[in-house]
């Protein structure tokens, strides 16, 4: 399996990319991943033009996880299994997107498979990339029984 990360802009921190690096890396014992930066819209486009630059990057083929403060909540242990679910589906790539500022477009809601909400919270997005890497990496830390995630 294959993680794809589609998100907009660029982790511009240098404390929040180093993190996000961080936990990529780790992810990557367990899976192959990939990112794709997305370019922020100027003021004057809509998400409706955001949201056709992110689909454009999107493989019909592949499982589509949107995170979206509406989605589902999950602790990490359920993370967990639903990664172990989406493995014995023998899905090949998952590709997870975190949309713009102003959220994303109705048609990228509906391209999604799945939904998840990493907290109720409003973040940033380097914070959401941050935590994001993290409970991905927890969740194999998990399956694999690795102590990790005490």
């Amino acid at each position: 399996m294959k993680f794809r990360f589609i998100w907009i802009g660029k982790t511009k921190n240098e404390n929040w990319r180093a993190l996000q690096e961080e936990y990529l890396a780790r992810l990557s014992h367990f899976v192959k991943y990939e990112t794709t930066e997305i370019r922020e819209s100027a003021g004057f486009e809509s998400k409706e033009i955001e949201g056709k630059r992110i689909l454009e990057k999107v493989n019909q083929s592949s499982f589509v996880c949107l995170l979206d403060v509406m989605g589902n909540v999950l602790s990490s242990h359920e993370l967990a299994k639903e990664i172990e679910n989406w493995q014995n589906q023998g899905l090949k790539e998952i590709i997870f997107i975190i949309g713009g500022a102003e959220g994303v477009s109705s048609e990228v809601v509906e391209n999604a498979d799945f939904s998840l909400s990493l907290s109720s919270f409003t973040l940033t997005h380097d914070c959401a990339r941050v935590i994001l890497a993290e409970q991905l990496y927890r969740a194999y830390t998990i399956i694999k029984g690795f102590p990790y995630q005490k």
